[in-house]
């Protein structure tokens, strides 16, 4: 019974990420419809990073975790360098939104 609640649970938020990401962007009615959809794709790409850090990060602080309690200090540093990855997309994501959204601006 508990396996179908965390499919359930799973399948919530499976369909939440596929919502959000999915949703129309802004659009401007003035520019260059190439570049509009050159920014749309960078934005999109951004949220894609983004999301992949952010879990990225959760599995290596579960990690980082794991190998504390178990006493493996290789596992502890793999999470550990993990989360370092996870935060490098993340930031790499919010730098690609603001391209977008700079692009978009520009455009107008």
């Amino acid at each position: 019974m508990k396996t179908l609640t965390w499919i359930l649970a799973g399948a919530g938020v499976g369909l939440a990420v596929y919502l959000v990401l999915n949703q129309p962007g802004p659009q401007y009615s003035t520019g260059d419809d190439d570049v509009e959809n050159f920014a749309d794709d960078t934005s999109l790409w951004g949220s894609k990073q983004r999301l992949g850090g952010a879990a990225r990060g959760l599995a290596g602080k579960v990690k980082e975790g794991v190998g504390r309690v178990a006493g493996d200090d290789q596992l502890a540093d793999e999470g550990v360098a993990d989360q370092v990855v996870g935060s490098v997309k993340d930031t790499a994501g919010q730098v690609a939104h603001a391209v977008g959204e700079t692009i978009h601006d520009l455009n107008r």
